[in-house]
């Protein structure tokens, strides 16, 4: 749809849309709160050395009073009660948290935006189930009982990132049929990956078990890249584009039940989610870096990627104790809202909703106020779409299977597993 064919309340909306495009483009909220790559080696030394002391992190001060007042401004000039008015309200008001978060990095302020954000260990899950925390437990007792005897060899070989950088190249350019998103190696990435529309970065120094191709392909390429691709084309909305700080519960929810519906993910990875969860909890109830840092090598994880994970729950917090960027906990919550929505979507006949989720980053809430706007063209369906989920047949199989499994209890079958049970 060209701009010329938009009718007037499109263009009112495209344009109020490109003005939160333009004010959150300078908000990089994870970029801005992560640490130096340059500050692990040497607390690795000194710990070695025996000084086991919290790590200071001296952030840049930022002043974005401007970019709060212009989506104040945004927020004020959409039409509350409209799909999109109410989509670039709540848009509006959660880049405004994270201008405020990173105004305030360094301080115990940036904890309490971030649980606002993105929430806390201790919140329900979606059905009023267990705690993530709760949850995070479960997954980490399991993992902490499995026989690694089990395990393929296949599964204990490590991967260099070079020799995994250039299988998924080859994994990517397959599936684009050309060059669309170029795998990277970066030495100053803290995390082992990260993901943006057209690139993919790999810490350069990171080694990958067998497991790890496929979940970054699904994970990382065919959702967080995925979703931005297609938002990117959207003619009246770009800002899907964007990773909103109020879409990553969805996004990360999205990414992590890709990685289970397609047998990518491994009970190893499920605990290294859990533990950060579990971190997050420690941190909130006052455990220090060094603490949280020990946790992780205590749970099994080597010096580099306990610092890792460890500095992933303290990103633009004081590092005493008591305080946390709270993003880790969304993960297990998204999975099980995501997953949860897959089936409802199936039991009300309304599946083609799961494959408009891939149309842009976006919460659950708003792929299904935006239907009617993908019906008249306001949006449009997703250009690319994970293979998973464009073969419905498959999809509503799974599924169908998921929710009448649901209905059989484990607690009511004995101990001693008995086909009379059934």
């Amino acid at each position: 749809m060209a701009d010329t064919e938009l009718t007037p309340e499109q263009q009112r909306y495209a344009a109020l849309d490109a003005r939160l495009v333009q004010a959150a483009k300078g908000l990089r909220l994870l970029n801005m709160v992560s640490w130096p790559a340059s500050l692990q080696q040497p607390y690795l030394e000194a710990w070695a050395a025996g000084r086991k002391i919290n790590p200071e992190i001296a952030y840049p001060q930022h002043d974005f009073s401007e970019v709060r007042r212009e989506l104040e401004a945004i927020a004020n000039e959409s039409e509350p009660g409209h799909p999109i008015g109410d989509y670039l309200i709540e848009s509006a008001h959660s880049w405004s948290l994270a201008a405020e978060l990173l105004e305030n990095l360094g301080t115990a302020r940036v904890s309490e935006i971030s649980q606002q954000l993105f929430g806390r260990p201790d919140e329900k899950l979606p059905g009023d189930g267990p705690s993530t925390l709760e949850a995070a437990q479960h997954f980490i007792g399991i993992a902490s009982e499995l026989d690694r005897e089990l395990l393929a060899p296949a599964e204990t070989v490590p991967i260099s990132a070079t020799a995994l950088a250039l299988q998924l190249q080859n994994d990517l350019d397959d599936f684009f049929d050309g060059r669309v998103i170029s795998v990277e190696l970066d030495s100053q990435l803290i995390a082992k990956a990260a993901a943006a529309a057209t690139r993919i970065r790999l810490r350069t120094s990171a080694t990958f078990s067998d497991y790890d191709r496929a979940q970054l392909l699904q994970h990382e390429a065919f959702v967080h890249s995925l979703t931005a691709l297609n938002g990117r084309v959207q003619p009246v909305l770009k800002s899907l584009e964007l990773s909103s700080p109020r879409v990553t519960a969805t996004q990360e929810g999205l990414a992590t039940f890709a990685e289970q519906i397609t047998g990518s993910t491994d009970i190893e990875r499920m605990k290294r989610v859990s533990l950060r969860i579990e971190a997050v909890a420690m941190a909130l109830g006052g455990a220090d870096f060094v603490q949280v840092f020990q946790y992780f090598i205590d749970a099994g994880q080597d010096l580099q990627e306990s610092f890792a994970s460890a500095q992933r729950v303290f990103r633009g917090v004081p590092t005493t104790g008591g305080m946390a960027f709270t993003k880790d906990t969304v993960y297990l919550r998204g999975l099980v809202a995501v997953h949860t929505f897959f089936r409802w979507s199936l039991r009300q006949d309304r599946l083609q909703l799961c494959r408009l989720l891939f149309a842009g980053k976006m919460t659950l809430q708003d792929v299904q106020r935006f239907q009617p706007l993908f019906a008249d063209g306001t949006l449009v369906p997703p250009r690319w779409l994970p293979r998973w989920v464009a073969r419905a047949n498959g999809l509503a199989g799974m599924l169908a299977f998921s929710l009448f499994a649901n209905r059989i209890h484990l607690d009511q079958i004995s101990d001693r597993f008995d086909l009379a049970d059934f």
